[in-house]
């Protein structure tokens, strides 16, 4: 879809755009300009979307390792050129030694709920949940690449091998978390030389990682599963102390990613196509812009005081309803009908002229994750996040393998009898929103982003964006944001100190804040074939675009020559 720059003059407030899209005929973004050379390497030597999104995914695991890694978990979105769309969930589980008082609580207030006695659930071997990052990529690439396996892992190989620049992203994450990574002698030697944090520009080698790597590139998902890196992994969160994890081989041997149908919901023409349940982004994002749906957007414009409000109670009022059912839902009976109809939007809509949001109580997620839109020229689009979950994980490296487990136990209710309590085998909750948007069944947009609980309500505000005030897909993803719980509400600076003092007028808690969630990345599609790509300033997004190609069949380099005979 086109831009209108004609919301500039209804909004109350406008901002400048601090990247620049790039157009071709297939188009890689990711959070990192080595992630974007990698998806694109795989594009220019003949592979597809698919075989991009993976090796972007690979390299992101060596130069965004707080982020992502192979023992973490995510969901990717895959459209076809056929028009099907598919979602593999490749979320995390409990381990089946796990219960639901596994862990003891900090406190019953709202605010500490999720924490627990010892960070048990947040650091350390207790932490990790069953990883499902390298099922689900070896499985995208069986259902769906076309390259051998072997080549995507190239390009992460080399980058962990010869090593690559430490950016201000990475440098800040090991900063902020050094205490941490201090007490791990295996993360210490990659990420505190010498007793320091790297500094930015200094040089990362993880040569152990890439041994690990060039296994995967020979066994797959079974080199984790099944197979010595698994074992090193369970080893190492048994290491004398029995008692400290409960992550087993039988966990990793009898893991399966789910493949799930898409949630489908319409918006003033457009069809919203997002995954469902336990990921929150396909029914809730659905359930806002149903509510919406009652309320000039555009007429009021970008930023006003009216428009605003209503966006911070349509979230608050999906957030309370995410608090209350929400999760796996092989163990939560979550009303997706109900959540996604239209009658229960023109509800939802008109409790809003009545009173304030409901307030709800946002579970734990964290903001540190990566995403990967991807399209090629075939039509085959991926938009793909995956993490960690907390930066830098469970915070220790698996000794001898370089890789990073993840902490997705801390997104758990350690209370018994809940919704998210502990169950083995429950697939943790999600906020992720790998979302694609078509019109008349052709797609119109993908777009994805990091930043935990806020993910799905920044998806939501920038296919606001895009919809009703008609912005470019550059100024879409970059738009000042908002969020709430139904409680305090964040309002990013880029709104201005005067929204903010609107916005307590109308009875709202305002807290000004840098930024909400993370990097947005987007591709939009144009009816020419055209393919754009956007990244946002809030991360190390990157855009790589692929123009041109080979020549016409049957030209040579000088014509009129016959053929060589043989």
């Amino acid at each position: 879809m086109g831009s209108d720059e004609s919301w500039r003059q209804r909004a109350a407030v406008g901002f400048d755009c601090e990247k620049s899209p790039a157009s071709g005929r297939a188009v890689v973004v990711t959070n990192h300009p080595l992630g974007t050379a990698a998806g694109m390497e795989m594009l220019a030597g003949g592979g597809n979307a698919v075989d991009a999104a993976i090796a972007a995914l690979f390299a992101l695991t060596v130069v965004e390792p707080m982020m992502v890694g192979i023992a973490g978990g995510g969901i990717s979105h895959v459209r076809l050129a056929d028009g099907t769309h598919h979602i593999v969930d490749a979320m995390s589980t409990a381990p089946a030694a796990t219960h639901e008082t596994v862990f003891e609580p900090v406190s019953d207030e709202p605010a500490m709920r999720m924490d627990t006695v010892g960070r048990r659930s947040a650091y350390g071997p207790s932490a990790v949940a069953v990883p499902g990052n390298l099922v689900g990529w070896c499985q995208l690439h069986e259902r769906f690449g076309k390259l051998p396996f072997a080549d995507l892992l190239a390009p992460a190989i080399g980058l962990a091998e010869r090593g690559f620049a430490a950016t201000n992203y990475l440098a800040g994450a090991v900063g902020e978390c050094a205490q941490d990574l201090a007490a791990d002698a295996a993360m210490a030697a990659v990420y505190l030389p010498d007793g320091a944090p790297i500094a930015v520009g200094e040089r990362v080698r993880q040569p152990q990682y890439a041994e690990s790597l060039r296994l995967i590139a020979r066994e797959g998902a079974a080199a984790l599963h099944g197979g010595p890196l698994g074992d090193a992994l369970v080893a190492r969160i048994h290491e004398g102390r029995d008692t400290d994890g409960y992550l087993r081989r039988d966990d990793l041997n009898g893991y399966r990613a789910a493949l799930r149908e898409p949630i489908v919901g319409t918006y003033r023409g457009y069809e919203i196509v997002g995954p469902p349940p336990p990921a929150s982004s396909g029914v809730h994002i659905t359930q806002m812009l149903n509510i919406l749906e009652h309320f000039d957007v555009r007429g009021a414009g970008f930023g006003a005081d009216e428009t605003l409000d209503m966006l911070a109670n349509t979230i608050a009022i999906a957030m309370a309803d995410r608090a209350a059912a929400s999760g796996d839902p092989a163990f939560v009976d979550v009303p997706v009908a109900r959540y996604t109809s239209k009658e229960y939007g023109a509800a939802c809509f008109a409790r809003i002229g009545a009173a304030r949001g409901p307030v709800g109580t946002a579970p734990h997620e964290s903001a540190d994750t990566t995403h990967v839109t991807v399209a090629d020229r075939d039509g085959l689009v991926v938009s793909a996040t995956h993490t960690i979950n907390g930066i830098f994980g469970a915070r220790f490296m698996v000794p001898e393998a370089g890789f990073i487990p993840n902490n997705y136990m801390m997104n758990f209710d350690p209370h018994p009898g809940r919704a998210l309590s502990v169950a083995p085998g429950k697939r943790v909750p999600s906020s992720m929103a790998p979302m694609i948007v078509r019109r008349e069944g052709r797609p119109v947009f993908a777009l994805g982003l990091p930043g935990g609980i806020r993910i799905f309500t920044s998806a939501f505000q920038s296919i606001v964006n895009l919809i009703d005030h008609r912005m470019s897909l550059q100024e879409a993803v970059e738009a000042p944001r908002i969020w709430t719980d139904g409680s305090e509400l964040e309002v990013e600076n880029g709104y201005g100190e005067a929204a903010a003092a609107a916005l307590r007028q109308r009875g709202h808690r305002v807290k000004t804040v840098p930024h909400i969630g993370g990097g947005m990345n987007a591709v939009g599609f144009a009816d020419d074939g055209t393919v754009t790509g956007t990244a946002c300033w809030r991360a190390d997004g990157t855009v790589a675009a692929l123009a041109g190609g080979h020549a016409r069949p049957g030209v040579r380099f000088w014509p009129g020559r016959s053929p060589p005979t043989r």
